[in-house]
């Protein structure tokens, strides 16, 4: 399994959004694809590829040169518990620090808290709503103390 950016608008994106929609966005009766996904040209995007096939992705929207926010982590079901998200996550983290970016946060679904917190993410603020279930705003420094 490989580690790739994953360029907007290829083969790999497309493979990436339909990861997206069927995990993320279908199961709350959202349509990832009825999106305006524009702005995602601005966006660093990242996946897991095993045979050709994106089966873990998440992007990286930048908040300022030093800040970015992860956002839809996906792994794919059959991949899941296996250290593919963990081994995405971590090789995102290295890319972007190798950027210059100096922290990171996120809003993880309260049932994915737990697996952040495992990579050092910590939690900042209450729980909230976002797409109709809870979440939870977690923070990571990437620069050593």
């Amino acid at each position: 399994m490989k580690f790739e950016r994953i360029p907007f608008r290829s083969d790999r994106y497309d493979q990436a959004c339909q990861l997206r929609h069927e995990l993320l966005r279908r199961p709350l009766g959202l349509d990832l694809f009825a999106e305006d996904l524009a702005a995602e040209s601005a966006y660093r995007h990242y996946g897991m590829i095993e045979e050709d096939r994106v089966v873990a992705c998440a992007l990286a929207v930048p908040v300022t040169p030093e800040k970015a926010k992860i956002r839809q982590m996906a792994v794919a079901v059959e991949y899941q518990n296996q250290g593919t998200g963990r081994q995405l996550l971590r090789n995102m983290e290295l890319d972007l620090k190798q950027q210059g970016v100096k922290s990171l946060e996120l809003e993880a679904r309260s049932t994915a808290v737990g697996f952040y917190e495992k990579l050092d993410y910590k939690k900042e603020g209450d729980e909230f709503l976002a797409v109709s279930i809870p979440h939870v705003k977690m923070v990571k420094s990437l620069v050593q103390e």
